[in-house]
């Protein structure tokens, strides 16, 4: 009966468990709102914690407000969140968008399984797995050989649509001149 007991107890505990994995899962939403309608995006705190209170933490600064897809890929994904030469309305240099971050500090990797699919959202880098700061990305696409060596930080529930319609860069490494930008950067569904 003991045994019986335990066994019950730990099936609780891990039906518990899973609940508030969810529970934490459900309650984080980034809108962001482009020029052709919004986009939903469910953040991940229990595969990237880091890196989703580091986003949570730029929206909430309106920081990510106006900055520029400065990176964009057809078929691949749409690059944004360079705060520091991305802003439009704010000190923009097309020569530089994509080489800045925040003022807050780089993140530790925190890869995981799960794929990047179209919709995932991924956080940019440089060549160094621990340097994501303030960039991320939406695919367009699935994307296996980013599994592993990315973080993904969330997926698009609502608004892919309007992801689609970013206006694509030219050129092999997709920069885009005169870029769409985020117009507007929420937390929450909106």
């Amino acid at each position: 009966m003991k045994l019986f007991y335990l066994a019950f107890a730990g099936v609780l505990y891990l039906a518990s468990f899973a609940g508030d994995v969810f529970a934490q899962s459900a309650d984080h939403y980034l809108t962001i709102q482009l020029k052709n309608g919004p986009v939903v995006i469910q953040l991940m705190p229990d595969v990237a914690p880091k890196h989703v209170a580091q986003i949570e933490a730029l929206a909430k600064k309106g920081e990510y407000d106006n900055v520029a897809f400065h990176r964009v890929i057809d078929g691949f994904m749409a690059q944004t969140g360079d705060v520091k030469f991305g802003n439009m309305e704010k000190g923009f240099d097309a020569s530089l968008a994509g080489t800045g971050n925040s003022d807050m500090p780089d993140i530790p990797a925190e890869f995981s399984k799960t794929p990047f699919v179209r919709g995932t959202v991924g956080m940019a880098r440089s060549q160094d797995p621990n340097s994501a700061n303030s960039q991320f990305f939406i695919m367009f696409a699935d994307g296996s050989f980013l599994n592993g060596q990315y973080t993904v930080v969330g997926k698009v529930v609502s608004g892919m649509e309007n992801v689609d319609k970013i206006k694509k860069g030219e050129g092999q490494n997709g920069e885009v001149s005169n870029p769409d930008r985020m117009i507007k950067v929420t937390l929450g569904k909106k």
